[in-house]
């Protein structure tokens, strides 16, 4: 199927000593690079390099990323992350929602090739009841109602799936697992951005990262005035200033300078 107008992966290259710091960003269960691009944009400005992947399945239509699975969309990260690697002194990796639960499974394999963790709304798991009984009804049930859109900043539209496609849900589920399972192998420095009014991704995944990223600092920063896609909302531009200067800090953390 076509990509989706605005759907697009983003990618640059940055110049000088910023252009060796690399960031890979990683965007949400059925959203698209959409609702990262300006982020991806906002790091590119200022000098590094950059790689905002379409996770498969995703930017099309929703039938699609029943297709796929959570091994597809890690692998997409991955080779991101690896691209960058392969010019960039550092690598430091972003994501929102499950886009933050990708990249926290990245920094749990690669360990010290992670520099730093920026994670915006992750979710790790969800106390819904009727989570635990997806599994059962993918054989007859492909979609259930959408998630996308969760903003409060009037005006503002996700390009993201109106449906939420059942099996690929379940995949999701099964990363969750194994990531909250991993969590104490993350070495990476965490800043995690948390809004206080999230209508997607519940208080378990909050209670989950810092329980069990006891190997880490985890730097928790309140977005008071954003739901649950605060990469395009009221406060996009903390979230942009505050990830340059976690970047900054700990790029020089890394380098003993």
């Amino acid at each position: 199927m076509p990509i989706l107008e605005g759907a697009e992966p983003f990618a640059a290259d940055g110049t000088g000593a910023a252009g060796r710091i690399g960031v890979v960003i990683s965007h949400g269960f059925t959203g698209s690079p959409q609702s990262m691009r300006a982020w991806a944009e906002h790091l590119a400005a200022t000098g590094f390099s950059v790689r905002l992947p379409r996770l498969p399945g995703h930017g099309t239509r929703w039938q699609d990323l029943n297709d796929t699975r959570w091994q597809d969309w890690y692998a997409e990260v991955r080779r991101a992350q690896a691209e960058l690697a392969a010019t960039c002194d550092q690598v430091f990796a972003f994501g929102l929602s499950m886009g933050g639960t990708l990249v926290t499974k990245l920094a749990e394999d690669l360990g010290d090739e992670i520099a730093g963790l920026v994670l915006v709304n992750p979710a790790y798991g969800t106390m819904r009841k009727d989570a635990a009984f997806a599994r059962y009804l993918t054989w007859a049930v492909k979609s259930r109602p959408g998630i996308a859109s969760d903003i409060k900043k009037a005006g503002v539209v996700e390009l993201g799936y109106d449906r939420t496609p059942l099996k690929a849900f379940v995949s999701l589920q099964e990363l969750w697992k194994i990531v909250v399972k991993d969590l104490g192998r993350v070495t990476a420095p965490v800043l995690y951005f948390h809004s206080a009014d999230d209508h997607v991704v519940d208080a378990l995944s909050a209670k989950l990262l810092h329980g069990g990223a006891t190997s880490t600092t985890v730097t928790e920063v309140s977005l008071p005035n954003s739901y649950h896609v605060a990469t395009v909302d009221n406060d996009a531009d903390a979230i942009f200033a505050g990830s340059v200067e976690f970047i900054y800090v700990h790029a020089a953390a890394g380098t003993g300078s």
